[in-house]
């Protein structure tokens, strides 16, 4: 059991870190485009911020729905940063535990 279970831990955890830094490129290029910084019709921008919200946009969509709204600032990215960062360490854990 523990011959399969660390490897996926593994790859879970790498996941994981990949999936924080989606999340983080994802938000920077959000506000880089509400700031007219980066060109939207470029069509490597373009891909890259539609990849990194339909990648993100499940899980921030309920996050979104329970957070009070803050006049144009959202929380919900930072939110779901905690949510992986703690999924994180519990896998760690959980690996260290094997």
């Amino acid at each position: 059991m523990d011959v399969i279970l660390g490897p996926l831990l593994t790859v879970l955890l790498i996941a994981t870190k990949i999936y924080l830094w989606v999340i983080v490129i994802g938000a920077i290029l959000t506000w880089l485009m509400y700031f007219n910084v980066v060109n939207t019709s470029n069509q490597f921008v373009h891909m890259v911020g539609s990849f990194c919200h339909r990648a993100t946009e499940p899980a921030i969509r309920p996050i979104r729905r329970v957070l009070p709204n803050l006049g144009g600032i959202d929380i919900s990215p930072m939110v779901l940063i905690l949510i992986v960062v703690f999924i994180q360490q519990v896998i760690y854990r959980l690996l260290l535990s094997i």
